[in-house]
């Protein structure tokens, strides 16, 4: 089985635009091809997770890398899935950002001579002269093409800036660019991507051509047909200061039963045998097959060593040997009113909860404990005293909780 075959089976192909020749391509370890990353926060998150693990499966089939970094682009920001203009950033946030996006890939990329390139669109998108970018590229793009974008068509509703429309062009640039400078051949992407990319292989032919290839990834969507990497606190990111290598394993433990196996399949490096013989499990086995996920995907962005220790703290739970480990919400001086505070606020506090109203419902529903023991006053307080020290465990339902302690 080639490498495309292996994509196919996981289940990671959504379009491509020549499926023989992308498969001749990447099954012969000649593909020099790139991915972009937009540096929208300081950390990568869960949404990039499928996209890394699969520039690090075409690597060790012999196919060459391009991480891009969104240096140039990430002063527009794509309209892309989204129903409301990006914020701004300043140019000192966009290159910090970056700068955090090249010290995570290096876990899953090999950027050793000649392995791997990572590269900044800032460098040519930056010095653009715009009446020059206009004569050269403008002539290729048909805006009654552009406007029937799924991309735009979201944003056309409410609004879609200039800014915006012209991120199509931005990207397109972005690959004619990589493929004169760097011989890039193909570009991958998540599947609402495609209309951009389709984009960059249109400008090659019509400049220079030459053909270059586009395939979109599979969206890692939930059987709710809802995007997966969000909790109730916010994304799910790869950063372990901003999500612990715990909430991270804990994230993918508490998948749906429905969802386990195809996450196993698409993000996992096990060996499609061994999922094969996986996909017959039920009931009581799928919680193992949780367990198995948890542990491969924070191996791969945590190491190890986290992972064993995220597995072991996740076992014993409320163990005063897994306390380390255990996901931990501080609360200050402030946060206390004659030196008590009640349960709805450290409920909403801790992130277990969005709001007061969701946590006195979750307080009368029987769902909140503290300590193994069920929280049944929704005006229950707790004094300085019980929360010095490893203070306690507070747990919304089954699997959701926070070590609460005052700092």
């Amino acid at each position: 089985m080639g490498i495309y075959e292996e994509l196919q089976e996981r289940g990671l192909i959504a379009q491509v635009t020549d499926e023989e020749e992308i498969r001749e391509l990447v099954n012969a370890g000649k593909a020099t091809f790139y991915i972009g990353f937009d540096p929208t926060a300081d950390s990568l998150h869960v949404g990039h997770f499928m996209a890394l693990c699969l520039m690090k499966r075409l690597q060790e089939a012999g196919n060459k890398p391009i991480a891009l970094i969104g240096g140039g682009t990430g002063y527009i920001g794509d309209p892309s899935g989204r129903t409301d203009m990006r914020s701004m950033m300043t140019p000192e946030i966009i290159e910090h950002n970056c700068n955090c996006f090249k010290e995570q890939m290096s876990k899953f990329i090999d950027f050793s001579e000649g392995k791997a390139l990572m590269v900044n669109n800032a460098d040519w998108l930056l010095d653009l002269n715009y009446v020059e970018m206009l004569r050269e590229v403008g002539p290729h793009f048909s805006v009654n093409r552009m406007l029937t974008a799924e991309c735009y068509k979201q944003r056309m509703e409410k609004g879609l800036s200039f800014l915006e429309f012209n991120y199509m062009i931005m990207q397109s640039y972005d690959f004619y660019r990589l493929f004169c400078d760097y011989g890039c051949n193909l570009q991958f992407g998540g599947d609402d991507q495609w209309s951009n990319m389709l984009g960059g292989t249109e400008l090659i032919r019509r400049k220079l051509g030459k053909n270059a290839a586009a395939m979109t990834i599979t969206l890692l969507l939930n059987s709710e047909g809802k995007k997966m990497g969000k909790t109730q606190s916010g994304a799910v990111w790869l950063d372990p200061n901003k999500t612990s290598p715990f909430e991270f394993y804990q994230y993918w433990r508490n998948v749906a039963d429905a969802d386990v196996l195809k996450c196993i399949r698409m993000l996992t490096f096990l060996p499609l045998e061994e999922i094969r013989q996986m996909e017959t499990w039920e009931g009581a086995r799928l919680n193992e097959a949780k367990e198995i996920l948890a542990f491969e995907l924070t191996k791969l962005v945590h190491g190890e060593e986290e992972a064993k220790k995220a597995q072991e703290a996740a076992k014993a739970l409320f163990s005063q040997g897994a306390a380390a480990d255990m996901p931990k919400t501080e609360l200050t001086a402030e946060d206390l009113s004659e030196g008590k505070v009640d349960i709805l606020t450290i409920l909403v506090k801790s992130g277990l909860v969005p709001s007061k109203s969701e946590a006195r419902r979750a307080v009368q529903q029987g769902g909140v404990s503290v300590d193994g023991e069920k929280v049944e006053d929704i005006y229950r307080t707790f004094s300085a005293e019980e929360l010095k020290g490893e203070g306690f465990v507070l747990k919304r339902g089954k699997k959701n909780f926070r070590r609460i302690v005052l700092a």
